[in-house]
């Protein structure tokens, strides 16, 4: 691996060989998602506790100071929207030299495995792994499922994992379920976990992303569950503390109660976590 390939990978993955990553790139097809209308707001108390953000262009740009921020992972693929008849015909929607200006870290693309626009998606993941490798970035290809969210099973994402992998992603994206195992263990590079299924308590958040760490995920890319929430910086340190502590469940819960003693925004029910990324 390059000196520029290897600082990169280092900077995004830490020392203990793990990883938080935040995503605030919801609105390149969901337009100005809850909790995410104002970006910079929801950006600027949660980013002392994430390794990376991952970020288009644009709100990187009006809404995070260069001055002080993490990692960027850079979104370069869209052009579809949830009003669209397909989420799964995306292009590129930005350069390497983009990248390369707005001095990111990696870049981030989605991958839609057997749909209609299959060969498409992975083309131009392979694209970007060819740009990137040309010029030291290292490309995390994310295997998203659109609307057909029963799609998150072990065998589809295992497949999508080790394609993703073997068109020279460095790092994949995808979504915790069960029989994590299965997946990691079929995947040669690096895997952080999306969002799981719809659930109800933060527990449940603790619970899948222990889960997934112990079977073979190096971190997370969680959005929705972590700004969405109520106590959002309780919950993106009890999230950190399973992540680069090992704490368990019942600890991370017990770090979250901690938290939730300052005070909380407006909203005291959860919204659906049923998408979350």
């Amino acid at each position: 691996m390059d000196w520029g390939m290897a600082n990169r990978m280092a900077q995004l993955i830490q020392a203990d060989g793990h990883c938080l990553f935040l995503p605030i790139d919801h609105g390149y097809f969901q337009g100005p998602t809850h909790r995410l209308e104002e970006p910079s707001k929801t950006l600027e108390p949660l980013l002392p506790y994430a390794d990376a953000v991952f970020i288009t262009r644009g709100v990187l740009r009006s809404s995070v100071d260069p001055q002080n921020t993490k990692p960027i992972i850079l979104r370069v693929s869209g052009g579809t929207s949830v009003v669209g008849k397909d989420l799964a015909n995306e292009g590129l929607t930005t350069t390497m030299e983009e990248a390369i200006r707005l001095n990111a870290s990696a870049v981030g693309i989605s991958v839609f495995i057997g749909t209609e626009y299959e060969k498409e998606s992975l083309l131009n993941l392979a694209k970007l792994v060819d740009e990137g490798e040309k010029y030291g970035i290292p490309v995390m290809a994310v295997t998203a499922v659109g609307k057909e969210l029963e799609k998150r099973q072990a065998r589809y994402l295992a497949l999508c994992s080790r394609i993703a992998a073997e068109l020279g992603a460095r790092v994949v994206k995808t979504y915790w379920c069960e029989d994590f195992d299965r997946v990691t263990r079929g995947c040669p590079v690096p895997v952080v976990m999306a969002g799981g299924p719809q659930v109800d308590t933060e527990l449940e958040v603790f619970k899948f992303v222990h889960d997934g760490m112990k079977k073979g995920a190096i971190g997370v890319n969680l959005g929705r569950n972590i700004w969405q929430n109520d106590h959002p910086v309780a919950m993106i340190k009890a999230i950190r503390a399973i992540i680069h502590e090992n704490a368990t469940p019942a600890e991370a819960q017990k770090i979250y109660g901690s938290g939730k003693a300052g005070k909380s925004r407006a909203g005291k029910t959860h919204p659906s976590r049923k998408n979350a990324r």
